[in-house]
């Protein structure tokens, strides 16, 4: 690879035009062996430092990707990955990039965790062992899913979720027991279903 020119387009990132024949983008904090000092109009790369300037250029890649997910919503590493290997992006550099914006917390699985959490609650009503369990399914480490439940429980009541879910059985007309399985397996106790289910009714 000849370098043919380059444009440092902010402090950490720089626009390559090789003998490729493409232009591409790289951040210098993925450069493992080439120092970005070397990366100059006529500097020649083979070899390993060849496949270092590549491997960067393909990580800042797979970076921007994630970026554009991420501006459209909160994302979990794990999905986000998913995300980004069915876009064909390898491993090893949805990896690194995802570690890289992990550092800058532009991705971070707790702030996602409690983002959604609260918009879950909208069209859902479920307690907590359902909901560790959704947010586990997606990734979440649990100690970190706990936290986020925690949080959300101190401004939300797992009983008066509990009662929503009860009152749209009662709307539809389902049968006490089959009342009591489908609270289960919302992820509320029993002990709580039982207690709602023998409160008085309101006028």
């Amino acid at each position: 690879m000849v370098i043919y020119g380059t444009e440092q387009v902010s402090p950490e990132v720089i626009k390559i035009n090789s003998s490729a024949g493409l232009a591409f983008f790289i951040r210098i904090s993925y450069l493992k062996v080439v120092s970005p000092e070397e990366i100059v109009l006529n500097a020649e790369f083979e070899g390993q430092e060849e496949q270092d300037i590549i491997d960067a250029g393909m990580c800042y890649a797979a970076e921007m990707k994630a970026v554009e997910y991420l501006a459209r919503a909160e994302q979990c590493r794990f999905r986000l990955t998913q995300k980004l290997l069915q876009k064909k992006y390898e491993k090893q550099y949805v990896s690194r990039a995802l570690d890289y914006l992990e550092h800058k917390n532009y991705l971070n699985d707790a702030r996602f965790a409690e983002f959604w959490l609260n918009g879950r609650k909208i069209n859902h009503s479920e307690g907590r062992t359902k909901l560790l369990a959704e947010l586990m399914s997606r990734g979440i480490a649990k100690d970190v899913a706990q936290v986020a439940l925690e949080n959300f429980f101190s401004q939300n009541s797992e009983y008066e979720l509990c009662r929503r879910a009860y009152e749209k059985c009662l709307r539809a007309k389902k049968d006490p027991d089959r009342t009591v399985r489908t609270l289960m397996t919302n992820g509320f106790s029993y002990s709580m279903i039982k207690k709602i289910m023998k409160e008085e009714p309101e006028d």
